[in-house]
């Protein structure tokens, strides 16, 4: 069974491997190889840390790490969600993102955004984003990757 629990600093290596993994895995056939040598590369550094412990979610089965997610909780950016590739297809990535967004309504957000890898716009488009412009996004690392920028208006409960 998968579990969501907020992410803590000892996660920080763990998310960064998953990442690499399933960037490597699911992202070949949309990126180069230099792309994603660039967007691999590197180590953990003290800002990542930082990152993982004010806004991120990881995915466990059994106590083990097999998913990430982040949510801006002040501008409603979605983020990192990746799935280790041997669990890719059993929910993990539906299961954290559906996490993120009852988050975003309890913090009162009304609007969801993220820019989505090339692969992974059609399974954000199942999940209720919308978005078709294809853009560039310019990472902290200076890689460019086109990605396509994603919206989705979440539904708030009337009391």
């Amino acid at each position: 069974m998968i579990t969501i629990r907020k992410a803590n600093s000892n996660d920080a290596q763990a998310i960064f491997d998953l990442r690499n993994r399933a960037i490597l895995a699911k992202c070949s056939a949309h990126y180069t190889e230099e792309q994603l040598s660039l967007w691999t590369q590197g180590s953990v550094s003290e800002r990542f840390v930082a990152d993982v412990v004010d806004t991120f979610y990881v995915s466990e089965i059994d106590g083990q790490v097999i998913g990430s997610g982040k949510l801006n909780t002040q501008t409603g950016l979605v983020d990192a969600i990746f799935v280790e590739p041997d669990y890719s297809g059993r929910g993990a990535a539906k299961k954290m993102l559906q996490f993120l967004e009852h988050l975003a309504k309890e913090q009162g957000l009304r609007l969801l955004t993220l820019e989505s890898t090339l692969n992974a716009a059609p399974f954000y488009r199942a999940c209720g984003f919308v978005g078709d412009e294809v853009s560039t996004y310019h990472s902290q690392k200076g890689i460019r990757l086109d990605c396509v920028s994603m919206e989705k208006l979440l539904l708030t409960q009337h009391r």
